[in-house]
């Protein structure tokens, strides 16, 4: 398949599975998702959610729980106007009330479960497997009964005898259910036994199965991918993983998965996972971990020499898929792991810079890793920018020596410096409304000369508390001559200072031209 690179070692198993000829998939976001801790989605970022799920592809989306409340029942329904390509679909117990507040939701299909495991059915429901039993049956002739679709769910199905999940199953099935979940309500389950579970549920029922896995144990995907394989054809999902406890399977490593690895058909647009993640991320508030996979920052970011050397040679060396298959981009990450010749190449194949400027970016980002600086590609950019724009040190009249600065709560900001200008020492004192103002004014006091500080700018180039930044301030001495001056780093103040001096260099070299 294009665009992907795994191991050769799949084949062989993927050939001996029994896999489904297509994946659906049933997306619980906006119900399961939603029980997350924390989470509430308002309706129109639920509306939202919906359009983008459908635009995605997804079979079939679990709206809610509309027996919840009335609000729950209209935004269920608010959902099914949308017209969307997806269908709509409402849990409910096996009670009629329950199913009947699906109906008025007019979803397309009920999603009934009861729960069957022993310890579900002593605490929790309070009743034997029989009372269980005829309730399952007599919901499920409800719901067929108004013509709807209906799956039906042993809750707690993996912690329930097999004889016991068969007779539920069987008893729904001949009762007109349409499709058997089996849900791995606590996350209990490991591949190897959920194949052979689903496998032994296909060799006694007709309709199909699908699989709804908890990630208690970190193993939703695998056990989701593993009852696929063993031939169930619909997986419940959410996106990013949201849910319960440690959460469902991610929609986003499911589908990827079964498309990388085991060439499964399905109606998902892989190209918008990043863009539904990015969407669920900021109505949930839940921010996604750097590390999460396929749509996680660092998906298919590298920092290690060998790494960035490796996919700069060819992507595959160190990449499963291609980023843009699943939405994503390939970001060079500069860091203390990252060797001087993978900066060197990576700037010489952007720029055509000498040799001397490409040390000294090199000297530069360096530098700045080793107070464990995260570098992007837009920090070397901006990097490679205030070096090409610098003036040799050659033609560098001041030279910045040595700085304190100190400021804090009830203290005038004060800054002390020691520079040398045309090779003469200078040492003075300045105080300031802040600290770059502080050291603007030391400056000038030890060049014994007022400069105006016409324009000052500070931008940030990547994000969090310990980004890069990238400050220009623009001067002009009395005599109206002015000079721009840029600088990159991590330390605002010092920054602040490389940038004044490279803008007063600039000033002396016009000076020393005229």
């Amino acid at each position: 398949m294009e665009g992907v690179f795994v191991s050769d070692f799949i084949e062989p198993v993927r050939q001996r599975a029994n896999f489904p000829p297509r994946i659906d998939v049933l997306d619980t976001t906006l119900r399961d998702g939603e029980q997350t801790p924390g989470v509430c989605f308002t309706l129109e970022e639920k509306l939202e959610i919906a359009r983008k799920l459908s635009e995605l592809g997804v079979d079939v989306i679990e709206a809610g729980f509309p027996v919840n409340s009335d609000e729950e029942m209209e935004t269920v329904r608010t959902i099914k106007g949308l017209g969307l390509k997806s269908k709509v679909c409402g849990l409910a117990r096996c009670i009629t009330g329950d199913i009947d507040a699906c109906m008025k939701a007019d979803v397309d299909r009920v999603h009934i479960f009861i729960a069957t495991s022993d310890i579900h059915l002593k605490y929790k429901l309070r009743i034997d497997e029989e009372k269980a039993f005829e309730q399952a049956v007599a919901a499920t002739e409800y719901v067929k009964r108004h013509g709807l679709e209906c799956e039906f769910s042993c809750e707690d199905a993996t912690r329930t005898p097999l004889g016991r999940l068969v007779r539920f199953y069987n008893g729904v099935e001949k009762a007109g259910a349409d499709i058997h979940n089996v849900p791995d309500t606590v996350g209990v389950m490991e591949p190897q036994a959920m194949y052979e579970l689903v496998s032994a549920l296909r060799r006694k029922l007709s309709k199909p199965i699908s699989m709804h896995c908890h990630n208690d144990f970190g193993m939703a995907t695998a056990n989701t991918l593993a009852g696929i394989k063993a031939g169930a054809s619909q997986a419940h999902v959410t996106v990013n993983g949201l849910g319960e406890r440690g959460g469902n399977a991610s929609l986003e490593q499911v589908m990827t998965a079964a498309t990388a690895m085991y060439r499964i058909e399905h109606g998902i647009k892989l190209s918008l996972l990043k863009e539904a993640s990015k969407l669920v991320e900021r109505c949930s508030m839940i921010k996604l971990m750097p590390n999460f996979p396929v749509v996680g920052d660092n998906a298919f970011a590298h920092e290690a020499g060998i790494h960035v050397h490796g996919v700069l040679a060819r992507a595959e060396s160190y990449e499963p898929l291609t980023p843009e298959m699943v939405g994503q981009k390939r970001r060079i990450v500069m860091g203390k792991h990252t060797g001087k010749h993978a900066v060197a190449n990576f700037v010489k194949e952007r720029y055509n810079l000498d040799e001397q400027q490409i040390k000294a970016i090199v000297d530069k980002v360096r530098c700045l890793t080793i107070n464990k600086k995260k570098i992007t590609e837009g920090d070397v950019n901006a990097i490679v920018d205030s070096v090409m724009g610098s003036l040799p040190d050659t033609e560098k009249a001041v030279n910045l020596d040595e700085i304190l600065v100190v400021t804090g709560n009830k203290i005038t900001p004060t800054a002390s410096v020691q520079l040398s200008l045309n090779g003469s020492r200078r040492v003075s004192a300045g105080v300031g409304t802040g600290p770059v103002d502080a050291l603007s004014k030391a400056i000038q006091t030890a060049l014994g000369e007022e400069i105006k500080l016409l324009n000052y700018k500070l931008e940030a180039i990547s994000g969090g508390t310990d980004s890069l930044c990238s400050v220009e301030v623009v001067v002009e001495d009395m005599d109206g001559r002015n000079a721009v001056g840029v600088a990159v780093g991590g330390d605002i103040v010092m920054v602040s200072a490389n940038a004044l001096l490279e803008s007063l260099n600039r000033i002396y070299a016009k000076r020393k031209s005229k």
